[in-house]
């Protein structure tokens, strides 16, 4: 019903015919769903750690792998280099966590988790899996796999979009 009153405006007010619809439209749905997904668990970690989605990836990123440039957390958790280095810049003043000089190249740091960074960490983890799992709770468990190798096949799919459009400038 929405759907037929939607297309009634758009042709009584001489909107196009193209038939793209917003809330139908995939990019879109991933996008809304992603948000909603980041908004409920930032609402999650923010009460408990006061820490927003960035440095939320930033912390478990390095829980994850120990010590990293900036650029290679950038890299592994997709977000942007501004992102990052803010990140960072609020976890270093909460000292969750610390940088070391690459001997190797000056111009980069190592970043890695404080004592005080490792104990959120541990801390938060069950957390965000328990956040993880009553989220997909909502999925039959015969679909889990498909929807993880949907999941991954558009990523691949997204990133190799990417890299042709950027190939094509």
């Amino acid at each position: 019903m929405a759907n037929e009153t939607a297309e009634r405006t758009r042709t009584a007010t001489g909107g196009d015919h193209i038939g793209l619809k917003l809330e139908e439209f995939l990019p879109y749905r991933l996008d809304v769903c992603a948000t909603l997904v980041s908004q409920a668990l930032a609402r999650v970690h923010g009460e408990r750690y006061r820490i927003g989605v960035s440095e939320w990836r930033v912390l478990v990123t390095l829980g994850q792998f120990g010590a990293m440039t900036g650029k290679a957390i950038g890299i592994h958790s997709h977000m942007h280099k501004t992102k990052v280095s803010r990140a960072v810049a609020l976890l270093e003043r909460r000292k969750l966590v610390t940088r070391r000089a690459n001997r190797d190249d000056l111009r980069e740091a190592f970043l890695s988790l404080t004592a005080a960074g490792e104990n959120v960490y541990r801390e938060a983890a069950p957390i965000a899996l328990d956040f993880a799992r009553q989220l997909l709770e909502v999925v039959d468990p015969d679909d889990r796999d498909a929807l993880d190798r949907a999941l991954r096949r558009l990523t691949d799919r997204s990133a190799q979009l990417t890299a042709d459009f950027d190939k094509g400038r």
